[in-house]
């Protein structure tokens, strides 16, 4: 394998073609014609089933200059935290450590650790403790944060946290 490596290292690097992002590739239609058609024709009067492509918005394209807000989305299984907020910078607790986003960020895919999540907006501070999950950073100044839980830090009581910890530690 050594043997082989100068070899493999001082051939030419080809740059043929470079792969584009998927926020640059155009939205895909939300549904098939030639299954719309024939479904229309076994079952004339019900609606073709929606597919996860029909609920889905496509992504504006990535724009050429950095943009001034960060677009930010918080879902969790059973709510939508933020939805669309448009945000100064996120601070998310990845496993690697605090890592903070602003507009422009390179496109990133991170684990979360429990940890607390900051949203900044403006001069305002909005911090969650999250329990697990993932951020998606995207090209285009978005980032998707699922998580699996996640809880604004005022809506936690530390007393009670304390006593939950030592009831089970």
């Amino acid at each position: 394998m050594l043997r082989r490596a100068s070899g493999l290292l001082a051939r030419p690097i080809l740059t043929a073609r470079a792969r584009p992002f998927s926020t640059d590739l155009p939205a895909a239609q939300a549904a098939d014609a030639t299954f719309v058609e024939a479904w229309k024709k076994v079952i004339p009067n019900m609606d073709p089933p929606k597919t996860p492509l029909s609920f889905m918005q496509p992504r504006p394209p990535t724009p050429s200059f950095i943009p001034s807000k960060l677009t930010v989305n918080l879902v969790l299984p059973y709510a939508s935290e933020l939805a669309t907020k448009e945000v100064d910078m996120v601070i998310v607790p990845a496993t690697t450590g605090q890592m903070g986003v602003l507009p422009g960020h390179v496109a990133t895919i991170a684990e979360l650790k429990p940890g607390v999540l900051s949203v900044h907006e403006g001069s305002e501070v909005t911090k969650y403790f999250i329990s697990s999950g993932f951020v998606f950073i995207h090209a285009n100044s978005f980032a998707d944060i699922i998580g699996v839980e996640a809880v604004p830090l005022d809506r936690i009581d530390a007393s009670l946290v304390q006593k939950g910890l030592a009831e089970f530690t």
